[in-house]
């Protein structure tokens, strides 16, 4: 086992991704020369060359269509989208291309593509780049959506992407870039559509993903102070979701607080309530609990950017509200 930070985590995929498979190959805007917008990529260029790793022009719709023909033609390439924000100039070629073209060839066409993306708010850059859309993608069937929480998770659910046929939509919340963890540098491709139990509990179950994952521990941690176990989940895998952990989840602590960064109309946090109650509803003491991002285009100042996002004390209030409620 390896301490890597998340950023050194993905690129240790890329680097063996690259040097394992000749069909690979990575583009987006400074992948290449600059090393990543953030840093991922760093001596990649070096290692592989201009060939293997592609600068582009500053234009999602064309790079991600050319990601898409590169799938169609055998390749595998991996398509960093700078952020998610941007990644809307190119729904086009995502949602009415590489998503449908199996479904729409009658199985005879496949686009094994990964397009990599940072998301999410927490660092002050204001709406047009701060953004938790990737519940988006995962209403999208012919789209696996990824959201590694860990550095483990990061370096693994990337090897798991390449060995897919279909195209994989990879969120990296951009807060977790320089966060530590251990990994395995030996080990193969994560699994996915598999929830991990990142805290074991059996008062309450936090289920959350991504960059809300390191907030739901701090919670837990908290809790726990009160005599609270809180049990946190994370999701991973937006689409597939892991329902039947969910539910396992449910069944053990009866309480379920959902934690997500996205808006709460519309939200990966409704989906995920509504499967509760269609499969766990006499399991519930207390209806389910949502906490989201406030309705408002992320604001930069920062002390209103931390009262628009989900926030520990935010979770830990939710939790005693709910426990004031057990009858």
């Amino acid at each position: 086992m390896t301490k890597l930070t998340y950023r050194d985590a993905v690129r240790s995929a890329l680097r063996e991704a690259l040097a394992r498979d000749p069909r690979v190959f990575l583009m987006g805007e400074d992948v290449g020369r600059y090393g990543g917008a953030y840093a991922v990529s760093r001596g990649l260029l070096e290692e592989f060359g201009p060939d293997r790793v592609r600068d582009t022009p500053l234009s999602e719709s064309t790079f991600v269509g050319a990601g898409v023909g590169a799938a169609l033609g055998g390749l595998r390439p991996i398509v960093e989208v700078m952020t998610v924000n941007f990644s809307l100039l190119a729904l086009d070629q995502i949602v009415n291309n590489a998503a449908t073209l199996r479904h729409m060839s009658g199985g005879q066409l496949a686009v094994p593509l990964v397009i990599r993306m940072a998301t999410g708010a927490g660092r002050q850059l204001a709406a047009q780049h701060s953004h938790s859309l990737e519940g988006w993608y995962a209403h999208i069937p012919g789209l696996t959506v990824l959201a590694p929480a860990t550095p483990a998770d990061a370096r693994g659910l990337l090897l798991a992407a390449l060995a897919e046929p279909d195209p994989v939509l990879i969120f990296e919340h951009a807060t977790l870039y320089p966060t530590e963890g251990e990994v395995d540098e030996a080990a193969g491709p994560a699994e996915i559509g598999r929830a991990a139990v990142r805290r074991a509990g059996d008062a309450v179950t936090l289920v959350t993903y991504g960059g809300s994952l390191p907030k739901a521990l701090a919670a837990a941690d908290r809790l726990a102070v009160e005599g609270v176990e809180a049990e946190v989940l994370d999701l991973r895998s937006l689409r597939p979701l892991d329902t039947p952990a969910i539910l396992a989840s449910l069944a053990k602590t009866h309480r379920v607080v959902v934690v997500d960064e996205g808006w709460r109309t519309g939200s990966l946090a409704a989906e995920v309530s509504a499967r509760i109650m269609e499969g766990g509803f006499y399991d519930l003491d207390v209806p389910v609990a949502r906490v989201c991002s406030a309705e408002v285009p992320m604001p930069y100042p920062k002390h209103l950017e931390d009262a628009a996002l989900p926030q520990a004390e935010t979770i830990v209030a939710t939790v005693r509200g709910m426990l004031r409620r057990r009858g």
